[in-house]
């Protein structure tokens, strides 16, 4: 896998993790000294973008494996050795 795509990967994580503790921060200390309809809203958007922290990595994965299985095929019809990764 190529370091960009892991450094890519690396950081959806760390923000996952870092929307993870905003949003379970707001989630025990926010009603006291926020109105409860802006802590449910807070709550759910730092959720919501550290499930997608956490969705996007496996999507990235996904698609490198898809391509990489791509070029074996065309290097494989073509009588070519596959690249090395």
């Amino acid at each position: 896998m190529p370091d960009k795509l892991r450094k890519r990967i690396f950081l959806f994580y760390a923000a996952g993790v870092l929307n993870l503790v905003i949003g379970g921060y707001i989630l025990l200390a926010g009603r006291s000294f926020l109105p409860e309809d802006k802590v449910t809203m807070l709550i759910l958007f730092f959720f919501g973008f550290a499930a997608v922290d956490f969705w996007m990595p496996s999507m990235l994965k996904k698609k490198w494996v898809q391509e990489q299985q791509k070029l074996e095929q065309q290097g494989s019809a073509t009588g070519a050795s596959p690249p090395q990764t």
